[in-house]
């Protein structure tokens, strides 16, 4: 297999921990929500491990799995009457439903194949554990069932790259479908975290207010809040004015103290945030990389902050993931004098992030800045 992930942002893929958890009932509501505005094709990938004997869901089987000729089998549904996973997603609405049947060691090329039959724009419900090793899904759900604990090898290897864990009690599932969208061909959701926008800097370098510097007709801000809102279940300002960086939808937060830097205003709007998971993005970050701050959420659980490492010793702590939990050691730094927004992460579990230079955050500190990222040849009117 490659090194890279194969990026499918048109796929919801969906897991399962275990048998009877939920996931084709969940898939087959998605197909019936988006069907009627979009084409959404049905697929089903099972893997088999070359050589092995019997049914890889354990027990005899029925022997299709490991029947097939060559390095993987790919069949449509036709029939959407009887019970089977694939016809359930047919009668639910799909345009039409494959099943992939591949040996696990020829994965990428099965999966190559099946993007070849249905088009790389094509928008998909998927059903698969294994898949989520080779393939960057738009989303990718894990369902289990309340109460149960156990969980099948494909599924644990790759449980850490779960959007959101659903759990399923036999009858409902502990998800809204209102949170998933479909945005220009791409599946989102609204996680359960909050964005917080700092926006209560001075802009000395820059020399005015940088949140209300105009980006494709917008003030900065706007452009920031736009790219979240789709992803994020809140959002907040940090600012102590309120009135000039109000915002449809967001709640201004000022400083709980004036004039002690971002620090204080992670601290007062991390105490206001009603989620443990919070993002926080400095104004002048114009650009989200939302697939990156996807991955720093599915690797926050274990730590106080997540924090992307842009290069040798540098740093991004104002395009980081805060834990709620962080706050006791954010207060202490304060109490102590300490107001540089690292102060607290030295006495805290933090996950620098490297890519091995892969990280491009876009600052605006300065008009050039500015002016260079809008496409301005010079500073008039501006």
């Amino acid at each position: 297999m490659g090194d890279e992930m194969i990026k499918i942002p048109g796929m919801m893929m969906i897991g399962a921990s275990g048998r009877n958890v939920g996931k084709t009932e969940f898939a087959c509501s998605l197909i019936r929500e988006f069907s009627h505005q979009h084409d959404i094709i049905g697929l089903k990938v099972t893997t088999v491990d070359e050589g092995r004997s019997g049914c890889p869901r354990g027990g005899s089987g029925c022997g299709v799995c490991s029947s097939f000729e060559g390095n993987y089998c790919l069949t449509e549904e036709t029939d959407n009457q009887s019970d089977k996973d694939t016809c359930k997603m047919l009668a639910a609405g799909a345009t039409k439903v494959l099943w992939l049947r591949v040996l696990k060691q020829h994965l990428e090329e099965g999966i190559r194949a099946l993007q070849a039959a249905i088009g790389t724009d094509a928008i998909s419900v998927c059903e698969s554990n294994s898949l989520r090793l080779i393939v960057e899904p738009g989303l990718f759900f894990m369902f289990k069932s309340v109460g149960l604990n156990q969980c099948k090898s494909s599924a644990a290897a790759v449980e850490k790259y779960a959007d959101q864990t659903v759990f399923f009690d036999g009858s409902n599932f502990d998800i809204n479908l209102d949170g998933i969208k479909l945005i220009n061909g791409k599946w989102v959701h609204k996680m359960r975290a909050t964005a917080i926008i700092m926006a209560g800097g001075r802009s000395r370098r820059m020399g005015q207010d940088k949140a209300v510097l105009e980006i494709d007709g917008m003030p900065a801000i706007n452009y920031i809040f736009e790219q979240l809102r789709p992803y994020f279940d809140q959002i907040l300002v940090s600012s102590s004015n309120t009135e000039k960086h109000r915002l449809l939808g967001a709640l201004v937060v000022p400083d709980e103290v004036a004039d002690k830097g971002p620090l204080m205003g992670i601290a007062s709007t991390l105490r206001v945030s009603r989620n443990d998971t919070n993002f926080v993005i400095a104004c002048d970050i114009p650009e989200v990389d939302i697939d990156l701050v996807r991955r720093m959420v599915r690797e926050s659980g274990d730590f106080d902050a997540v924090v992307p490492q842009t290069g040798p010793f540098q740093y991004e702590p104002l395009f980081a993931i805060y834990n709620k939990g962080i706050l006791v050691e954010i207060d202490k730094a304060i109490a102590s004098g300490k107001h540089r927004v690292i102060a607290p992460l030295e006495k805290c579990r933090v996950k620098y992030l490297d890519s091995h230079g892969d990280i491009q955050l876009r600052n605006l500190n300065t008009m050039d800045d500015y002016c260079e990222f809008v496409g301005k040849d010079n500073h008039d009117n501006i």
